[in-house]
């Protein structure tokens, strides 16, 4: 297993729009489910040339397997929003998110030179939360009510990692 991450291109699009619609994966992703391949178009287009967002591809062994990236870059204060969709159900609980995720940290802090990197999870989402404590993120709090999902108010946790902790 070598995993890598790449930056994501437009010839990617029909896998996501394929992981994102698969039941088994949008549970916890916050789309107007079935997304589309013309309005996903419309989203790459629409920040291709941006810095405010690093998307990536994960891959195993060339294979790509799921998306992952750093939303909301603030270079001024050094923070970004970090996210994982794992899109290949076989390849979930094998460790590859878990490498994907030290690879996004490790580009965020050493190449992007970020101090905070955070993100939001819903509070019923364990298998996440396992994952993100493994690469070093830590429970911050409890956002009650923070969003609707699939028509009802969710709780979210944020958590976050710094980069002193995660050098450690």
């Amino acid at each position: 297993m070598i995993v890598t991450i790449r930056p994501f291109e437009k010839t990617d699009i029909p896998k996501k729009v394929e992981w994102i619609n698969n039941p088994e994966n949008n549970q916890f992703l916050h789309y107007d489910i079935p997304i589309s391949i013309e309005k996903t178009e419309l989203w790459f287009e629409s920040h291709r040339g941006q810095n405010n967002r690093y998307d990536a591809v994960i891959e195993d062994d060339g294979k790509p397997v799921g998306t992952i990236g750093l939303l909301s870059i603030d270079q001024i204060n050094q923070k970004a929003e970090y996210y994982i969709a794992m899109g290949e159900v076989a390849y979930k609980g094998k460790g590859v998110a878990k490498e994907a995720s030290r690879l996004i940290l490790e580009y965020g802090f050493n190449v992007l030179k970020l101090n905070r990197i955070y993100l939001y999870t819903e509070s019923e989402n364990v298998a996440a939360q396992k994952l993100f404590e493994k690469v070093g993120f830590i429970k911050e709090g409890l956002i009650r009510s923070d969003i609707i999902s699939h028509g009802k108010y969710v709780d979210r946790y944020v958590y976050g990692v710094l980069k002193e902790e995660w050098i450690k």
